[in-house]
């Protein structure tokens, strides 16, 4: 692979026009493909082999009309009554126009707070509609929403307000992270210029990762014209894209700008980076897509799906890393062998003049302060691991409470419709009226005995506010009870009151009748899902860590440095977890990041982060640890080889650790809780990873186990196969450019 990657890499350079004219035409063609293509992102919360999908297939099969989506009109008035003659007309010729929209079941009733709930202040001013389709919300799509809008407008016209939340609203949203995706690229340049000192050099990893990320979103357009991607993939792999399309950037071009201060010429400067870095970059890379990959073993479509989004945001990240970018690299020619900011420049020359200076007066070249400190540590190794340990315990501490679930309309920004329509509904009705259950009885020769049995049982319950009129199949065979609790969906109290009916109430009442029933509704789907995912979730860890020690083993030709990695990324990760934990549930500094109230952990959240920060930490743990075998296979001495492994890499580590913060933090501030979950925990999970682990942790515990690091048995050497991330055997001998030729012509 190395003298292949040299060879594309040179190819690139000499043949870069051609490269950067067939990037900008896929990127094109793939834009203008996926926007043509009429591929829609939705969230279908499917969830295999579970009760509530159970379920949902037996309403589809048995009973059509209440298996569709359903949207919640909420009307309101601050002054008066629903039932003025007025709007009372104006409300019923706009329910009349809903019923006879396409794919409506029926024309919706109009049920005012007080007939549910008589203390209820806004008894005659706020009412509800509900509004049952025939189809899921995936198949009306946004339009529906709009055509639903339009017909209540009668009603707006005499005066009252209308918000509309329920299935059709929620899945109409789409969450804007335009601001926080120009937050993120603005903090990149800012560190790129800085760690450069080139606006050139500041100009190729960003310019990298936007090529990248349309092309790759592009890809996930597509991919949602065949299967179902959920509405949050594309933020995520943005989020992904543009951090892991920079940082893989930086790496490639930190080692050509080495190579171009040598004197290489560009060409074989470009190769040698793409050999040595690039090979790096695609053994990272893959690391990351298996573990994203490793999704699958969730055995949940919405998962699974978000997961290959994201694994191919970060497959043509590394495609463009190794093609595209050597062929930018021909384009800047040698220049960014040097800063050319002024004051960079002048900084770099006064090091420079120290250093020489000491060395013409007999001393040592000056230590960096990345070297002092990987002595510091050294010196006190027992000190530093405790400590560094006992910090990332801590922060993992809350993790011990961490409770799976969903957010509700409850999060969304307080000046959309659904927020509005959730506070209105909770306000007047009750809030577990905003996420009503479904109890689907099948019923034994059409006798409803079982049904009205379990109806009574069920409003016995304390968290219980309401159980509704049931709804009958034509058959006769199928009923539908729907129960509203006290609580609100994302409510703990909610998520034991389902878990009661289906371990207690149901089976108590229906035993010896025939009749069979299934907790559903939206509410149950996710609380099926957090539990699915509960359960899942250590084997997905299992496996990932397993595929990762056995290639970290391969590369590094021990059992000890594998082990270590696993062991500390596994704290860095459940840090990251607890911190999560400490602001959405606890709510700690929860106004700092504009959260409204506390909420529980996203099912999909504490999987999807482990996939992607177990790879991304894979980045970083490559880049150090190759750097510091090398130096022990030259030196056979421990110590220092750790501590030139932290001199070379610190700069570029923390560089990319930056801009990695930078852009995940950049999603923290906006409106989705999900997006800020994912951004906070991911920042985290990368600051704990570049400062604690890799400057603190690595170094102690390397310094302790001395030469048992590189211990590896024999028997295992020999059938592990050989892989050299960083090697550069293979390559041919260096071409130096001329020592006249400043601006290397031929080459550029």
């Amino acid at each position: 692979m190395t003298r292949a990657l040299y060879r594309l890499g040179r190819f690139a350079v000499e043949r870069r026009r051609r490269v950067l004219l067939a990037w900008v035409v896929l990127a094109v063609v793939l834009t203008v493909a996926a926007r043509s293509s009429g591929g829609e992102f939705n969230d279908d919360f499917r969830v295999p082999g579970v009760e509530s999908q159970a379920a949902i297939d037996l309403l589809e099969e048995r009973f059509p009309d209440a298996a569709g989506g359903r949207a919640q009109v909420v009307l309101h008035v601050e002054d008066g009554s629903l039932n003025d003659e007025v709007r009372a007309d104006a409300i019923a010729d706009a329910l009349a126009e809903v019923g006879r929209l396409e794919h409506v079941v029926s024309e919706p009733a109009l049920v005012l707070a007080g007939m549910v709930n008589p203390d209820s202040p806004a008894a005659e001013r706020t009412g509800l509609a509900e509004v049952t389709y025939d189809v899921d919300v995936t198949v009306l799509g946004e339009a529906a929403l709009e055509h639903l809008r339009d017909a209540m407008q009668p009603a707006v016209d005499a005066g009252v307000r209308v918000e509309i939340g329920g299935d059709l609203a929620q899945y109409s949203m789409q969450p804007e992270t335009k601001a926080a995706e120009a937050l993120g690229v603005l903090a990149a340049m800012v560190i790129l210029l800085v760690t450069f000192g080139s606006v050139v050099g500041m100009g190729l990893p960003i310019g990298i990762a936007l090529v990248g990320l349309a092309t790759s979103t592009a890809l996930v357009t597509l991919l949602a014209t065949v299967t179902e991607v959920a509405t949050t993939a594309p933020i995520l792999g943005t989020m992904i894209g543009i951090g892991v399309g920079i940082d893989y950037a930086l790496f490639v071009v930190t080692r050509h700008r080495q190579h171009l201060a040598e004197g290489l010429t560009v060409a074989d400067s470009a190769g040698r980076a793409n050999a040595t870095s690039g090979q790096a970059v695609i053994f990272a890379g893959g690391t990351v897509v298996i573990a994203i990959c490793g999704l699958a073993l969730a055995g949940i479509p919405l998962i699974t799906t978000m997961g290959f989004a994201a694994a191919i945001v970060v497959a043509v990240m590394v495609l463009a890393s190794i093609t595209l970018l050597p062929a930018l690299l021909g384009f800047a020619g040698p220049r960014l062998a040097h800063a050319t900011l002024p004051w960079v420049r002048r900084r770099e020359e006064r090091a420079a003049d120290r250093a020489e200076r000491l060395v013409r007066l007999g001393g040592d070249a000056p230590q960096t302060r990345a070297e002092r400190w990987g002595h510091h540590v050294s010196d006190h190794p027992w000190r530093y691991l405790l400590g560094g340990t006992a910090v990332l315990l801590l922060l993992a501490a809350p993790l011990l409470s961490m409770r799976l679930g969903q957010t509700d309309a409850g999060n969304s920004a307080p000046d959309t419709s659904i927020r509005q329509a959730y506070d209105l509904l909770g306000a007047g009705f009750g809030p577990g009226f905003n996420g009503p259950l479904l109890v689907v009885v099948e019923l034994p020769d059409s006798d409803q005995a079982p049904a009205e049995a379990l109806a009574a049982a069920a409003s016995d319950d304390p968290d219980v506010a309401l159980v509704a009129p049931p709804q009958v199949n034509d058959a006769g065979d199928t009923l539908v009870l729907p129960i509203i609790p006290r609580s609100a969906p994302q409510d703990e109290a909610t998520s034991e009151l389902v878990h009661r009916l289906r371990q207690e109430i149901v089976p108590e009442v229906l035993e010896g009748t025939g009749a069979d029933a299934h907790v559903s509704g939206l509410t149950a789907v996710f609380i099926d899902l957090a539990d699915k995912v509960g359960r899942r979730l250590p084997i997905f860890i299992g496996a990932v860590v397993g595929v990762s020690f056995l290639l970290l083993m391969a590369v590094f030709r021990s059992v000890l440095v594998p082990l270590k990695a696993a062991i500390l990324n596994m704290l860095s990760i459940g840090a990251a977890y607890g911190v999560v934990v400490a602001v959405f549930q606890w709510g700690w500094l929860k106004d700092v990041i504009q959260l409204d109230e506390t909420v529980p952990i996203v099912s999909f959240v504490p999987m999807f982060m482990f996939a992607i920060l177990f790879g991304l930490s894979m980045d970083y743990e490559v880049f150090l640890l190759s750097r510091v075998r090398e130096e022990y296979l030259e030196t056979r001495d421990s110590t220092r080889s750790v501590v030139t492994g932290i001199a070379a890499t610190a700069r570029v580590i923390t560089s990319a650790a930056l801009i990695m913060i930078c852009v995940f933090l950049g999603f923290v501030f906006g409106d989705d809780p999900i997006v800020k979950m994912m951004g906070l925990g991911l920042a985290t999970a990368v600051l704990v990873d570049a400062t604690i682990v890799r400057m603190v942790l690595v170094p102690a515990s390397m310094r302790l186990m001395g030469d048992a690091n590189w211990w590896l048995p024999r028997w295992l050497d020999r059938a592990l196969p050989a892989i050299d991330v960083e090697g550069s055997a293979g390559l041919p001998e260096p071409e130096h450019r001329p020592a006249d030729d400043a601006p290397d012509l031929a080459h550029v």
